[in-house]
């Protein structure tokens, strides 16, 4: 699998913004795992990167091409999203004890 960069994503809907500013990478046979609060922008994110969404500006590189325009069947990419049923947010935090980090 190619790496996945994502570069100052950022995605509004109206005047709402939904995800500001994200950037990361996740290496060749990395696992990524996104946490978070319901609404804080996971979702938006991953379909950002899969091409289910387009973001209002930023770059999703996958194995170093920019794929922005790639229709989703092309990019070669899937996500999961789980259910909120299948873990309370208490579990999760015991399940993954990371540091806190905010913007």
């Amino acid at each position: 699998m190619a790496p996945v960069t994502a570069i100052n994503i950022r995605k509004q809907f109206g005047e709402v913004v939904a995800v500001d500013g994200i950037s990361l990478t996740v290496r060749d046979a990395e696992f990524l795992v996104l946490l978070g609060p319901s609404g804080c922008g996971k979702t938006t994110l991953l379909r950002i990167i899969a091409g289910l969404e387009k973001s209002t500006s930023g770059e999703i590189l996958i194995g170093g091409e920019v794929v922005n325009d790639v229709p989703p069947r092309a990019r070669g990419v899937a996500m999961v999203a789980s259910s909120a049923s299948i873990a309370s947010s208490s579990a999760a935090r015991a399940s993954f004890p990371v540091a806190n980090v905010s913007a």
